[in-house]
């Protein structure tokens, strides 16, 4: 009995763990849509841009890949990229070590019904 009073404070302490992950992931989550749909826009106007160019008479252009203009775009992207994927392996370590704990709570749940039966 001893043993279920000292386990309730650290199931209180995950739980809390738990919903502080969950709301500091969701406003992460929020953040990244938004940029998201930044990013989106600007793809989409560039691309409609690149298919209406014909219409204008353009048929070709040439891309000095050294501007500073297109390395500026380039970083900017990679940086987003590299940020989601680090909100990524947060959320993948977190429900991993979310699994395992609620296995473990699953495991003791069974041993306190087989003390009950």
């Amino acid at each position: 009995m001893s043993d279920d009073k000292e386990k309730g404070p650290q199931i209180i302490g995950a739980h809390q763990e738990l919903v502080s992950h969950i709301e500091q992931g969701a406003g992460r989550i929020r953040v990244l849509s938004m940029v998201t749909v930044v990013v989106a826009a600007f793809l989409a106007i560039s691309y409609i841009y690149q298919l209406a160019l014909p219409l204008t008479g353009t048929t070709s252009v040439t891309v000095n890949l050294a501007d500073p203009a297109n390395v500026a775009v380039e970083l900017v992207v990679l940086v987003l990229a590299l940020v989601w994927l680090y909100v990524g392996v947060g959320d993948l370590r977190f429900s991993s070590r979310l699994h395992r704990e609620i296995g473990k709570a699953r495991e003791k749940e069974g041993e306190i019904a087989g003390r009950i039966s």
